[in-house]
């Protein structure tokens, strides 16, 4: 019997008992922080749940670590920073990110499970996520040998003027929970390649597959050198910016947190990098080809269920093909598989949180109150089996004015607007006109118009005749209100996780 001719109340059971099953098999038993190469409970004493988004059911109790945590966490990485960290070559290091990247390897499927049921991404998204964890690292393990100083032409002979990169010493990470462990590799790949040691805090939400990750480096990894404390913002976050013993503090999450995170460093005056929200435009000229464009939206709005900084979630389609365009795309969108996430044929999973499902549908009640029209979606799915789960169904939007709230904010969901356009020059005003600038794509066959089009759209990175691709190297990061500086890249590496020290030595 196939799984739709099943009643209803047999496939929620269904999925209720397969997510059991699994969370039985890789849930780590007995969930600590990991301070100082240690497993410990929080100081407190106090824990909170992390729940399955697609059941409700509780996976996991975790520490609520707090400021005590923090004082801990940070002494223990200067510890290990002083006596064992600083004193490995740049070949140490990169031997030591070699075997992390080996680790999730031989892992990877215990990693993508734990991350599905933690987060709610596809199975098929998750394993996508690892291969690109291990990678990250084998690329900043590479990039441990390059990173140096240079020689600066004085002007004479009686100088001689270098520089040189040193790491920071402690640094803060704060990871968010729509790419749990990939966020935490783009972090912790170049803080350790340039010889830092981390204090990091994975969202609440999601701290199951980086607590995993430090239970499988444990033999590899000096202690010390990664310190894992879970909890909430306010209790842990917050200390974490604040502490005056870190040098260096990357966030990655909500514009809106971003700046308290951001006021919260400036205390101590510490540097920092913010990867922030996005409310970007995809942009489909008349001669794009259409099955690609169609196939290249879908992957920009409904990947990770459009819980995506990057996410393409303003779409411009010029008028000569819109008709056509938007009914391939609607059809499309309406054939996704919207199911359980632990099955190889879902393509969209439920939100993180019932809080996050939420927030989208308040955004599209909000479009629907000012008569915007809905192409596709709007609703939570029609079908008892996922009832207990945060599923929001993709959802199309047209008609809406450009000022709208829902056009203007984030919405972090499976929601995309359309605009269609005819004048380049209001095109491009439009789809410069919000207070993010992280990404944006652009269909075409015409590669000067890209290039061009690229030149004038106000993001970091653009992407022509694709979307959402992340690979090592890649610099990634926001103009405006989506950041400050870059990850995944060698700028990572040799901009924000170095000092640079200059030595200006006279030879007369």
């Amino acid at each position: 019997m196939s799984t739709e001719s099943q009643p209803a109340s047999d496939r929620k059971n269904n999925i209720k008992q397969r997510h059991q099953d699994t969370a039985a098999d890789v849930v780590p038993p007995n969930l600590k922080l990991y301070i100082g190469g240690e497993w410990t409970p929080s100081s407190s004493g106090e824990t909170f749940e992390t729940r399955d988004p697609t059941t409700g059911d509780s996976l996991a109790t975790v520490p609520a670590g707090n400021h005590e945590d923090i004082d801990r966490a940070v002494e223990a990485a200067w510890t290990a920073y002083d006596e064992t960290w600083s004193n490995y070559s740049a070949a140490d290091r990169q031997r030591v990110l070699e075997n992390i990247a080996d680790k999730v390897e031989q892992n990877k499927e215990e990693f993508a499970l734990l991350e599905t049921l933690d987060n709610g991404k596809p199975i098929s998204e998750s394993r996508v996520d690892m291969e690109l964890v291990a990678d990250h690292f084998r690329y900043f393990a590479g990039a441990t040998r390059v990173n140096g100083g240079d020689t600066i032409p004085s002007g004479g002979e009686s100088q001689h003027v270098q520089t040189i990169s040193e790491p920071y010493g402690v640094v803060g990470q704060i990871t968010p929970w729509n790419f749990p462990l990939l966020m935490a590799a783009w972090k912790l790949g170049p803080a350790l390649a340039a010889g830092n040691c981390s204090v990091l805090k994975p969202a609440e939400q999601t701290p199951l597959t980086i607590l995993k990750l430090m239970d499988e480096v444990d033999d590899v990894l000096p202690d010390g050198v990664v310190n894992v404390v879970t909890g909430f913002g306010p209790e842990a976050g917050e200390p974490l910016a604040k502490h005056p013993d870190i040098r260096k503090l990357a966030f990655t999450g909500s514009t809106e947190i971003g700046k308290q995170v951001m006021a919260q460093a400036a205390e101590n005056v510490h540097d920092i990098t913010l990867e922030l929200g996005g409310k970007s435009p995809l942009i489909i000229y008349p001669d794009a080809d259409l099955e690609k464009a169609v196939s290249t939206t879908i992957t920009a709005i409904f990947y990770n269920t459009g819980e995506c900084c990057s996410a393409g979630s303003r779409l411009f389609i010029h008028s000569d093909i819109k008709e056509e365009f938007l009914d391939a795309l609607a059809s499309t969108a309406e054939d996704l598989v919207i199911d359980d996430p632990l099955l190889e044929e879902t393509t969209l999973g439920p939100k993180v949180t019932e809080e996050q499902a939420q927030n989208t549908l308040e955004y599209i009640q909000e479009a629907r109150d000012a008569g915007a029209d809905f192409i596709t979606g709007g609703d939570v799915p029609d079908d008892e089996a996922l009832e207990e789960g945060s599923f929001v169904t993709p959802t199309l939007i047209d008609n809406i004015d450009h000022d709208n709230r829902a056009v203007q904010e984030e919405i972090f969901g499976p929601v995309q607007e359309v605009f269609e356009w005819t004048d380049y020059e209001k095109m491009i005003k439009l789809a410069n006109d919000v207070d993010y600038g992280l990404a944006a794509g652009i269909l075409t066959t015409d590669l000067t118009k890209a290039y061009q089009t690229a030149k004038d759209i106000e993001a970091g990175t653009i992407w022509v005749n694709q979307y959402n691709a992340f690979p090592a190297g890649q610099p990634f990061g926001g103009y405006k209100e989506s950041g400050i500086g870059r990850e995944i890249g060698y700028e990572a590496l040799a901009e924000h996780y170095t000092q640079t020290k200059t030595i200006n030595i006279a030879l007369e």
